[in-house]
């Protein structure tokens, strides 16, 4: 399986990379991820690679390859798109975070960003979601609960890797988060 999470910095999607990876490792499964930071501390793109599988030589996916694409953001969706398979899955949080140069006023945000998604490409409201589970950072929670159910893994072994991922003192907003988005 070949993910490719993308999202801005500070939104958790290393953490939801490395989650995946100890589902892969506990599964006795090979698994190899590629961080690429950017920007990220300035609020910039963030992209991972997960590839999951038997037997895992590289850790970059080429652009029409990934599986599925896990996206923080609605821009970043777009951005990585071309990314998918024909075939692949497309899950982004309908958030949207606007860009420095949409902030200084150089650009604007697209509005069409929806219709020029994959048309196998679905929208939750991650953040929304997080926050009834009582905090805005355990989007990326509820992205893995959406993933989860959507590729019909494990519930308990994902659960099991994401509570071994966090400080014991975020468990329960996040066990709240991830059942949230299991349950979408």
């Amino acid at each position: 399986m070949d993910i490719l999470i993308t999202g801005v910095g500070g939104q958790g999607t290393l953490l939801a990379s490395r989650v995946l990876g100890k589902y892969a490792l506990d599964n006795n499964l090979d698994c190899k991820l590629s961080e690429v930071h950017g920007m990220s501390q300035r609020g910039g793109s963030v992209i991972t690679f997960v590839r999951i599988g038997d037997n895992i030589a590289s850790p970059l996916i080429e652009e029409g390859g990934a599986d599925i694409i896990l996206a923080f953001e609605k821009l970043e969706a777009l951005r990585y798109a071309h990314y998918l398979k024909k075939d692949g899955f497309l899950l982004y949080s309908s958030q949207e975070i606007m860009p420095m140069p949409v902030v200084t006023g150089a650009c604007a945000y697209p509005t069409d960003i929806e219709e020029r998604l994959p048309k196998n490409s679905k929208a939750i409201d991650a953040l929304a979601l997080a926050e009834q589970a009582g905090s805005a950072k355990a989007a990326n929670s509820v992205i893995l609960g959406a993933f989860t159910k959507i590729m019909n893994l494990s519930y308990d072994k994902m659960k099991a890797a994401l509570m071994g991922s966090i400080p014991q003192k975020l468990a329960d907003i996040n066990d709240k988060a991830f059942d949230l988005g299991y349950n979408f």
